[in-house]
């Protein structure tokens, strides 16, 4: 019975610290923010499409990607993106740049514990689960679509 008394108050002071959040307020910010980061997207990938006018589809969307990419990486490295994160929370996690700046994070925090141990053995700790489980799923969709 004394272990079950430890973890009410235990569970007690860590409801008491846990910081409150407002689902409706959270939601909107989400939403407005992760809209904005897909219409910065189209709206490179439109003006890649003005300045080469000979430009497919598909390589204006790959180089769409990219820029995304790379700046979402500029930002988290100059400490924007945490804090859009922090306001935006899933809104600014769900597009590309959220996963740019999921691998970028762990590469900046491990960077001082050397090339090999730090940069390149950390940097895919957040990233390297997502990665795994959609190579696993395309073998299997792949595999089916083989098989029927």
């Amino acid at each position: 019975m004394e272990v079950f008394e430890r973890d009410k108050k235990y569970n007690d002071y860590l409801a008491s610290k846990i910081p409150k959040t407002r689902p409706w307020p959270s939601l909107f910010h989400a939403f407005w923010v992760g809209g904005l980061i897909c219409c910065i997207g189209e709206a490179i990938k439109d003006t890649l499409l003005l300045i080469f006018p000979d430009m497919t589809l598909d390589a204006a969307g790959n180089w769409e990607s990219t820029i995304v990419i790379v700046l979402a990486s500029f930002l988290t490295g100059i400490g924007i993106y945490d804090r859009i994160g922090a306001y935006a929370g899933a809104g600014s996690i769900i597009p590309i740049s959220g996963f740019s700046n999921s691998i970028t994070s762990p590469a900046l925090e491990f960077k001082r514990e050397g090339f090999i141990f730090g940069l390149c053995a950390k940097m895919f700790t957040i990233a390297g689960p997502v990665i795994v489980s959609g190579l696993v799923a395309g073998v299997i969709v792949g595999i089916i679509y083989l098989i029927f």
